[in-house]
């Protein structure tokens, strides 16, 4: 069932469609989704169907190959899996993505997706995230969430006014690329998406993974490392690991392992280039300030001049913009394989904040620029749908109770 909620529309921005589904959250899943499970995970799913151990490689190669290769959504899609055991595999299981219960697409062609995740095993409720899709022409980056709100509270941050829940599995994180490239049309065989912004060069429309969402990552650490596992394989999904991005506060402890462990690439927000300043704005480092988290990126093991670490930094009026702290910024970075990404600042409802002046934010840039790194200003991209950087927060925190009422009796109207 899809709808066009002009309600919630208008609440995003003018001129963003909103798609939305009604929810069903007084089922219980009886059966466990195999979408966004890693080949252990798999395997286990197979022996408690009674595959035999001898068997189980072959059929989680198989397994792999149709969930995360092709992409298709039944059991019975897998051709060259006996019947038998087709059926089986669906009696127990199915291949369900979290759902997605609104949909918004900007002016720009910048996607958000409301996506309610199933209930836990142990009972837990549905809980809702948010994840974008930012279409360039010859690129495609998916911005996934890894847990449902956050904990770390910045004081620009829109995600950050939204309490932790919990951290999301590596399986759920998964299910989001999943859900992303199902409605895009990104799976071989399927229609591929058409509209404004999205990409024309190249064969997939999902070419880069952010981890830029709701959430630390590095609080969702063991989550995160699996899913990067699941995501960069090369026969399913295959996004490689300089395809990735992991952007942190500063969870200074996680940097290293990350980098020796996993291997993406790294992000900062760092956003400050004072300790007094960046507690106020990313108040993580109280905890982590400033010189032990430079020392962590300066012996990030996966960092190099040909993969830099990125920097980002959010231009706020007249409290982090000026001269002297571009001067700063380029002194603090010295030694560290670096670009610097500057972020104009994206309002939301109930913000002190401001935008910096766009003069001001050049001149900072230049600054920067003659320093010897590479300084983008990075385009607002979805600002119309609260879809920008620090814009995320669950759609159904946002909503007032009246929009909600309005959506369920347009979802019951078209039954």
């Amino acid at each position: 069932m899809n709808l066009i909620d002009t309600t919630a529309a208008t609440a995003a921005g003018a001129g963003a469609a909103v798609e939305a589904h009604r929810p069903d959250t007084t089922r219980t899943p009886v059966r466990r989704s195999l979408a966004g499970l890693d080949r252990a995970g798999l395997a286990e799913a197979l022996a408690a169907i009674g595959v035999p151990e001898r068997e189980r490689r072959m059929r989680v190669a198989q397994l792999w190959h149709w969930i995360y290769l092709r992409g298709v959504a039944s059991f019975d899609a897998m051709t060259n899996v006996g019947k038998g055991l087709r059926e089986k595999l669906a009696g127990a299981f199915t291949l369900d993505r979290p759902e997605v219960v609104v949909e918004q697409v900007s002016n720009d062609g910048t996607r958000k997706w409301l996506l309610r995740l199933p209930p836990d095993i142990a009972g837990d409720k549905p809980h809702d995230v948010e994840m974008v899709y930012i279409p360039e022409s010859d690129r495609g980056t998916l911005c996934v969430s890894s847990q449902v709100g956050c904990t770390l509270n910045c004081s620009f941050c829109h995600t950050g006014t939204q309490r932790l829940v919990r951290n999301l599995s590596a399986a759920e994180i998964v299910a989001q690329v999943m859900v992303a490239r199902d409605r895009l049309g990104d799976y071989p065989g399927m229609e591929r998406a058409v509209g404004p912004g999205l990409p024309t060069e190249g064969d997939r429309l999902v070419t880069n993974i952010v981890f830029m969402g709701m959430g630390e990552p590095l609080y969702a650490y063991d989550s995160v490392a699996k899913a990067i596992e699941v995501l960069a394989d090369g026969e399913g999904l295959g996004i490689g690991k300089r395809r990735i991005t992991v952007s942190t506060s500063g969870v200074v402890p996680e940097i290293e392992k990350l980098g020796r462990e996993v291997g993406p690439m790294l992000a900062i927000s760092l956003h400050a280039v004072r300790d007094d300043l960046r507690d106020v704005l990313v108040p993580i480092n109280k905890k982590y300030p400033l010189r032990e988290l430079l020392d962590a990126c300066r012996n990030y093991p996966a960092a190099s001049n040909a993969k830099r670490i990125t920097f980002e930094y959010v231009m706020l009026k007249g409290v982090n913009d000026s001269p002297a702290d571009a001067k700063a910024l380029v002194k603090l970075l010295a030694g560290i394989p670096a670009k610097i990404n500057l972020i104009p600042f994206n309002p939301w409802p109930g913000t002190k904040y401001e935008c910096s002046d766009w003069e001001t934010i050049e001149q900072f840039s230049d600054i920067v620029f003659r320093a010897g790194y590479s300084s983008p200003v990075r385009t607002p991209r979805g600002r119309d749908i609260l879809a920008a950087c620090g814009q995320l927060k669950s759609e159904t925190e946002k909503l007032s109770a009246r929009e909600r009422l309005a959506l369920r009796a347009m979802a019951a109207s078209a039954e």
